[in-house]
């Protein structure tokens, strides 16, 4: 998205073998209605499969217009931005606390478990199970790798050359895009992340299981105190 578009350039070139020319506006509101209507992140592939063979504009010509489109969206209340998978529309996150007042039920929050479990997958992937529980000193709850391989936020990576084949997890493309990044050199610094004052976002996830009989008997403390 660093591409700078010339003020005087008007007019895509589609290629002598293609034989058009596209107007630079209406390329760009073609890639915005694509990437609202689409709902999820779409690459230049798929972008270019939107035009006829005859008019279809190369890459070059595809990331001006989306460039365009970044800066004509600088003041209002979408953004594009790139993630793993391509570029996508979304609201911005400063008007997110006004947006999500749509949705009345309020998004389940990561236990700790789940959160630490994830990180630990991310940063030093691929790993196994086992070597989470290693590090984390207490075993991984099958309900918590469930529910990240439901989410399609871990997988399957390999398996390690050891007694056993234990299974090698590592994140997917699917993660970097919830989060909104790239790839996973954009991940913040363990630094960064210590000094993040609230460690368990709200995001919307399915209630979760405890991985320890310790978390069970602190929830079970939580739900008398509540009654």
């Amino acid at each position: 998205m660093n591409e700078s578009i010339s003020e005087n350039n008007n007019v895509v070139d589609l290629g002598k073998t293609k034989g058009g020319m596209l107007d630079i506006v209406k390329l760009t509101q073609i890639l915005e209605a694509a990437l609202l209507a689409a709902g999820e992140p779409l690459n230049l592939a798929q972008l270019g499969k939107l035009f006829n063979d005859n008019e279809r504009p190369d890459d070059a010509s595809l990331r001006q217009a989306l460039t365009r489109l970044a800066a004509d969206c600088e003041h209002r209340a979408v953004e594009l931005i790139e993630v793993a998978s391509g570029y996508r529309l979304q609201v911005r996150q400063s008007l997110q606390p006004w947006v999500s007042r749509l949705w009345t039920e309020r998004p389940q929050r990561y236990s700790r478990a789940l959160m630490e479990t994830l990180a630990l997958i991310a940063y030093r992937q691929p790993i196994t199970r086992g070597e989470i529980e290693e590090v984390r000193g207490v075993s991984v709850s099958t309900n918590i790798v469930r529910t990240l391989q439901e989410r399609d936020w871990i997988r399957v990576v390999g398996h390690r050359d050891v007694p056993g084949k234990p299974a090698l997890l590592g994140t997917t493309k699917a993660f970097l895009d919830y989060f909104a990044l790239k790839s996973l050199d954009e991940l913040p610094t363990l630094a960064e992340i210590q000094d993040m004052a609230d460690p368990e976002p709200e995001l919307d996830l399915e209630p979760l299981l405890p991985d320890s009989a310790e978390d069970s008997a602190a929830t079970d403390e939580a739900n008398r105190s509540e009654e």
